[in-house]
């Protein structure tokens, strides 16, 4: 702690504002790749917007009037969010900066997963690729709480457990959600076993209580399929915040 005009400051405060501001600025970013990316399985990523005009790189069409796509506001909200809680729960440690790096392409899936029930290999492989080898790096470094070993370990055994779920039922888990498996087991098998648990039934239980209340509305049916995605982020966020807190 550090007194400010007589208050008493934690010390990651500066570490949560940068992460509130790059959340911010990164998510203000995602609307134009989450509209090329929601396409369905087999078709070419979006080029052009509703109105036929090519898509800037990273952000939505300026002389398109028809509105399409998350609003930049909701996702750099959304990502400055889950980047202040992050810094909050991480504090100034290695593996802080990698929940960091990786939050906004977390929001990017999650909003491609609500607007198509799709999860891209272009985003959830490179992903769980990067997290295994920033983990890896992060465990050398002095001040990391995690352990990289029982990362792998952690990331192998979620997999394999949503891979059987995919076998028995492809139509409630998609092979999406078993790929981005990796990553969240990756991150909660970090922090450790009873970590992993809790993450992933977390997961599950907002799935649960999501498609239920669905049913319950009349907006669904229990065969309908649910984006499942989201639920594993939000399970993997959940974790991280009763891990590193």
């Amino acid at each position: 702690m550090v007194p400010v005009r007589g208050v008493e400051v934690p010390l990651n405060l500066p570490l949560v504002v940068v992460a509130v501001g790059y959340g911010g600025l990164v998510g203000a970013l995602l609307p134009g790749p989450a509209y090329r990316l929601s396409v369905a399985p087999g078709e070419p990523w979006r080029e052009l917007c509703p109105e036929g005009h090519r898509l800037p790189l990273l952000s939505r069409c300026r002389r398109c009037a028809t509105r399409y796509g998350p609003g930049a506001w909701l996702t750099g909200t959304v990502t400055a969010v889950v980047c202040g809680l992050l810094a909050v729960a991480g504090g100034v440690r290695p593996e802080t900066a990698v929940w960091l790096l990786f939050a906004p392409v977390g929001v990017l899936l999650g909003a491609v997963d609500l607007a198509v029930r799709r999860l891209p290999d272009l985003l959830t492989l490179p992903m769980a690729g990067g997290t295994a080898a920033l983990l890896g790096g992060a465990a050398l470094l002095p001040g990391a709480e995690g352990a990289w070993v029982r990362a792998l370990l952690g990331a192998v055994a979620l997999t394999a457990f949503l891979f059987l779920l995919f076998l028995v039922s492809p139509d409630g888990m998609g092979f999406g959600d078993v790929k981005l498996s990796l990553t969240v087991g990756l991150v909660l098998g970090w922090y450790g076993w009873d970590v992993l648990v809790l993450g992933a039934f977390t997961g599950f239980l907002l799935g649960a209580a999501v498609g239920f209340a669905r049913v319950a509305a009349r907006r669904a049916h229990r065969r309908t399929g649910l984006p499942f995605g989201p639920f594993l982020l939000l399970g993997a966020l959940a974790g991280v915040l009763v891990g590193a807190g």
